[in-house]
């Protein structure tokens, strides 16, 4: 079952797209945008791991607005202009909504994003070290100058990354990886060798989805994310 819901964010409100799995209950995991928006191709995935037994959220970053899949300019202008400080506020407020929904299992939580929502996944996972257990960013990360205090990320981070990436390239992926297992972090960012970045778009909005890749890479995620979360 998926709805709109509204959860608080730091004295004020935000919106977001809620699954809850047909058993009514499971892990939480905060799902996280692509620079479009909360759009239907991130809604469904929100619903695909609903699916697979998890309680998905994803938070409205834009606060409504979208741009289309051929409006690349919108879609960089919203990211853009999207204020850091809100979207650090929402995704807190979401992942507090979810560990009090009743529907929620577990006592941690997970965190899934898709290129600038997989840069996201990063941040928040090493901001909200007490409840973010297990995160899955898909080609995206912070870049130098963007990287967070690593010391409060305690979740165990497998990322999927594109080998053929103009956004989040391949070696610079290689590079925080290796950074971030120098202090002690359980991270791994595997590269794809030949995908394209948004490779497991379903609305394949780039022209690279590459559906057995996705299909495989979807599978280990959702059981990674169950053996970490429940």
């Amino acid at each position: 079952m998926a709805t709109n819901v509204e959860f608080a964010s730091n004295g004020g409100t935000a919106g977001g797209y809620l699954a809850v799995p047909a058993s009514g209950r499971g892990p939480g995991v905060l799902v996280l945008q692509e620079w479009w928006g909360l759009d239907p191709s991130l809604k469904i995935m929100v619903d695909r791991l609903a699916e697979a037994g998890f309680v998905a959220l994803a938070p409205d970053l834009y606060h409504g607005e979208l741009a289309a899949h051929d409006e690349m300019d919108k879609a960089g202008e919203l990211m853009n202009n999207l204020p850091p400080d809100r979207a650090a506020r929402d995704m807190s407020g979401a992942l507090d909504y979810l560990k009090a929904h009743d529907a929620v299992t577990g006592d941690g939580l997970g965190v899934v994003g898709f290129c600038m929502g997989g840069l996201l996944t990063m941040l928040i996972a090493a901001n909200r070290g007490d409840v973010v257990k297990a995160a899955v960013p898909f080609y995206g990360f912070p870049p130098p100058g963007m990287e967070p205090d690593w010391s409060g990320l305690a979740a165990v981070v497998r990322g999927h990354m594109a080998g053929v990436d103009d956004f989040f390239g391949p070696d610079a992926a290689r590079a925080l990886e290796a950074k971030l297992q120098g202090l002690g972090k359980d991270v791994q960012l595997t590269v794809h060798d030949g995908a394209g970045h948004a490779f497991m778009n379903p609305q394949n909005p780039l022209g690279n989805l590459d559906e057995a890749l996705a299909a495989k890479v979807w599978a280990e995620a959702t059981a990674f994310l169950h053996d970490q979360l429940g």
